[in-house]
């Protein structure tokens, strides 16, 4: 019985698609890169998107484009993509940031007149359908996350479209896995636990200050530091995952690790209250659409298809950063912030910069994703922050942010 199957089959009946069970998304996505791209093509992609995605396109031998975005969601805007850049691609990689569907319809009609491969990060995007589809079902291949919705701290799965596709996926895995141990299967199993924990027990303030001041976290800002140097060097061995691999792992080390049988038990229990989750973050995201800080594009959809299961609620404030930290004081760590924007804080040198990096440097400094299962006592802190919403400038009154220095 191939790796992880019980987890994979689980995933099929849920959406339709054959799918291939991984340790993580960042490893299903790496696996459809390789499948479906030749070395040196070229990706259109968010310049709003972890680091880590950056990392595994480098590694998989591909050049990352960076597109311009929508305001209001960070993401790809394909009426905005020069015909001159569409012309250039040969791939469409969506990030559905948060759980916000991409505009999938007009990216996969597009990828279809040229040929190329459309593939999703549907890593935020479990919950999410557009016209009634789900998310991961547009593309070639989908990329899915159970460290999100179904916070298991690790899994994921690739979503294709015949048996036949899944089982050459299933060999080129087998030979991209490491031997997991069993230290780090119970410490995988645990960690989710401790971390109910942690906010049961209204310890986050003290612990994520504690981590801060041990040096424990991996990531000093919101990005992690580039290496520049290092990170040239690496180029003339790409595809190749292992030399990437110091970029890669962050915050995941055991990301390509087999997890055995205490590890995936634990994702399938997970699995099964999933429904019972996305019934709560809907709640959530139906009380943060109504405040002064969701978006519009938020607002929207919760007015006409109601409530969306987003694993976070995209919030525009003003003084993003003062006020991510003055928020932990009130026990609530905004994670997933991907600022600056991949072309600012990568440079010429790994990626195609956007032609309109405007949307990106503005959307990607003002963001702040709310946890929708934390609905209330995010709105209250707010609320006492006397936070203020953000206001998308005029063309006239935009002013571009300088690119921060490589580090």
């Amino acid at each position: 019985m191939p790796y992880g199957s019980r987890l994979a089959a689980t995933m099929t009946r849920r959406l339709g698609r054959e799918c291939v069970y991984t340790p993580s998304a960042r490893l299903a996505l790496y696996l459809a890169l390789r499948r479906w791209c030749r070395p040196g093509a070229r990706v259109l992609m968010s310049p709003v998107n972890d680091d880590v995605i950056l990392f595994v396109v480098l590694a998989a031998g591909l050049r990352p484009v960076q597109a311009p975005v929508s305001p209001w969601t960070g993401n790809i805007d394909p009426a905005a993509v020069p015909d001159a850049t569409w012309a250039s691609v040969d791939a469409v990689l969506t990030t559905n940031l948060y759980g916000m569907p991409d505009r999938v319809v007009e990216l996969k009609a597009r990828c279809d007149e040229l040929g190329i491969p459309l593939f999703e990060d549907a890593a935020h995007a479990i919950g999410t359908h557009v016209d009634g589809q789900p998310v991961g079902t547009f593309g070639k291949a989908a990329a899915f996350s159970l460290s999100k919705h179904v916070a298991g701290m690790a899994g994921g799965f690739l979503a294709v479209e015949d048996a036949r596709t899944r089982r050459e996926l299933e060999v080129l895995r087998d030979d991209l896995l490491v031997p997991g141990r069993l230290r780090e299967d119970v410490y995988t199993t645990v960690r989710p636990l401790a971390r109910s924990a942690v906010r049961g027990l209204h310890l986050v303030r003290p612990v994520w200050r504690t981590l801060q001041r041990l040096g424990l976290l991996e990531r000093d800002s919101f990005r992690m530091p580039l290496h520049a140097p290092r990170l040239s060097g690496c180029a003339h061995r790409a595809p190749n995952l292992s030399a990437y691999e110091p970029w890669v792992r962050v915050d995941l080390h055991g990301y390509r690790a087999r997890h055995g049988a205490l590890v995936r038990g634990q994702l399938g229990l997970r699995m099964a209250a999933l429904d019972a989750g996305l019934t709560r973050r809907r709640a959530g995201v139906a009380e943060l659409s109504g405040t002064i800080w969701a978006t519009p594009e938020l607002r929207a959809r919760a007015t006409d298809d109601g409530p969306p299961a987003l694993f976070r609620a995209p919030l525009l404030v003003r003084d993003r950063d003062a006020l991510v930290d003055r928020l932990v004081r009130r026990g609530v760590v905004c994670g997933y912030i991907y600022d600056p924007p991949l072309d600012d804080y990568a440079g010429a040198e790994f990626v195609d910069p956007s032609p309109d990096p405007t949307a990106a440097r503005w959307f990607a400094s003002h963001v702040l994703p709310a946890d929708p299962l934390l609905a209330h006592h995010i709105a209250t802190a707010l609320t006492r922050e006397s936070a203020a919403p953000a206001r998308y400038p005029t063309p006239t009154a935009t002013r571009a942010r300088p690119a921060p220095a490589i580090n």
